[in-house]
């Protein structure tokens, strides 16, 4: 029995060590580049390049308007690049508004390894690149950069697309057997950001959400005393989420 025990023991001791070294790749799933150019995806579209505080050179596209009262930065969720959110830019110029799309370090074509720290300076690069107002539309894992970047500085306004209240939260869910509270290195406290925060703000959710439990997007807007739309039956990653007419709407209502 003793010898079980602390077989058991062991083989839990190496999941938990394993888990801990490798838990980024658990969070943080970039596609890789080469990316087209920004004119390629969108007509009129500008490639640029973002400088981090940390001496990282990142690559985007900007799609800007002359008469365009916003730009609306947005900040991507855990997968892929930037090439997924071209239908979003679309939706937003045709409505009259500045985009600006960039992948993180380690995303795209983009050098460096994504980290809590590193998107923080990813995020205020790219606000660096801006002259003007400017919205925040975050989406899931960068909803929760969005937040981070408004209590730097404020948005005109800012849309917040399935987020969690945190990311220990969020991974407790998927894992529930792991300390997933005591393990984690990237925190993303999303609820305890968006509370201290004075910009107007609407939180989209799916209701079927399987990736971030629609709950937790409710307390969000809660805590950011925003405005919840809900999006019947739609799941994390379904099209109607990604440049649906709710997040459009959503967008231009705080523009």
């Amino acid at each position: 029995m003793r010898r079980a025990v602390l077989i058991a023991a062991a083989v839990v001791v190496t999941i938990v060590a394993v888990v801990f070294t490798f838990q980024r790749k658990l969070v943080y799933f970039p596609s890789p580049g080469p990316v087209p150019a920004a004119d390629e995806v969108l007509p009129g579209g500008r490639d640029v390049r973002l400088v981090t505080a940390d001496g990282l050179l990142l690559d985007g596209w900007h799609f800007e308007l002359p008469d365009a009262t916003a730009t609306v930065i947005v900040f991507p969720g855990n997968g892929g690049n930037r090439t997924g959110r071209v239908s979003l830019a679309r939706e937003l110029t045709s409505r009259g508004l500045s985009v600006l799309l960039f992948d993180y370090r380690g995303y795209g074509d983009n050098p460096g390894k994504p980290t809590e720290e590193g998107l923080t300076f990813d995020a205020r690069a790219a606000l660096d690149l801006i002259d003007g107002p400017v919205v925040y539309f975050g989406e899931s894992l960068g909803a929760a950069v969005a937040a981070e970047l408004a209590t730097f500085r404020a948005p005109k306004g800012m849309v917040l697309r399935s987020p969690f209240t945190s990311l220990a939260a969020v991974g407790s869910h998927h894992y529930p057997w792991l300390p997933v509270k005591a393990l984690l290195q990237d925190k993303f406290p999303v609820t305890e950001r968006v509370s201290g925060l004075d910009v107007p703000t609407v939180v989209l959710l799916g209701t079927k959400d399987s990736v971030v439990p629609p709950a937790q997007s409710r307390e969000v807007a809660t805590a950011a005393r925003a405005k919840l739309v809900e999006v019947d039956g739609a799941d994390h990653n379904d099209e109607v989420l990604v440049s649906g007419p709710q997040v459009i709407d959503a967008v231009l209502s705080v523009s």
